[in-house]
């Protein structure tokens, strides 16, 4: 496993990276949450062993920004020596996977970076992409060129067919089926929810990304790609 240690204690750092390193693991640290943040950001690990209490930014924030703002999915176990309910549901809200009170083993604490490694192989995104839009079919989050868009869920079940056929039409019929099922609305209906779509993922940007056929549907297409 390529495994990142970010604790700012030498000796504890020391003592879980020389265990490892004989154990056949590769190991980088960081002794701040500002650098172990940047190299999470720019490197691939397996996982990353995180302290709570940081210089600079405390591990809270590291996981937070980790998962929020740079959308990293590398397993966490969080490093903590005050063993609290709340704590421990901070970290987890904030995206960490496992948890850990100090003192502990250090075999278990390879035991447990074996399945998180494991775990995040195993489990990739689900994630629909044209263009530069993203939609992530597990958080239900949206993003256009890295900024988040918030839609009802109206907004993303069309959306999700639209980018499950692009650059393909999609028919009138078949968008209602699939927001209404067979107890449709009134005809204006689907038009009004693309519009709010539209204003949505195309309006704040420059390039639009939903193109109508009249009479017949709609489709979401990258206007940099060859289309037919």
């Amino acid at each position: 496993m390529k495994i990142l240690i970010i604790e700012d204690n030498p000796d504890i750092a020391a003592n879980i990276g020389d265990y490892l390193e004989d154990r056949g693991h590769v190991v980088d640290f960081a002794g701040d949450g500002v650098t172990g943040l940047h190299l999470a950001v720019v490197n691939e690990f397996d996982v990353i062993v995180l302290d709570l209490m940081l210089p600079g930014m405390d591990g809270l924030d590291v996981c937070k920004k980790l998962r929020e703002e740079a959308r990293k999915n590398t397993p966490i176990l969080m490093l903590t020596a005050r063993d609290t309910l709340e704590q421990k549901l901070q970290g987890f809200k904030t995206g960490a996977d496992d948890y850990m009170v100090k003192p502990f083993e250090l075999q278990e604490l390879e035991a447990r970076l074996v399945v998180l490694a494991r775990r995040g192989k195993a489990v990739e995104p689900r994630v629909l992409q044209v263009a530069d839009l993203e939609y992530n079919l597990d958080t239900l989050t949206v993003y256009r060129d890295g900024k988040e868009i918030n839609l009802n869920p109206t907004g993303l079940k069309l959306l999700q067919r639209l980018m499950e056929a692009s650059p393909r039409v999609v028919a009138r019929h078949e968008l209602e089926l699939r927001v209404w099922g067979e107890e449709l609305p009134d005809s204006d209906s689907l038009r009004v929810h693309i519009h709010s779509l539209r204003n949505a993922i195309d309006k704040p940007f420059d390039v639009p990304l939903i193109q109508t056929r009249h009479g017949i549907g709609y489709r979401l297409v990258d206007p940099n790609a060859v289309q037919t």
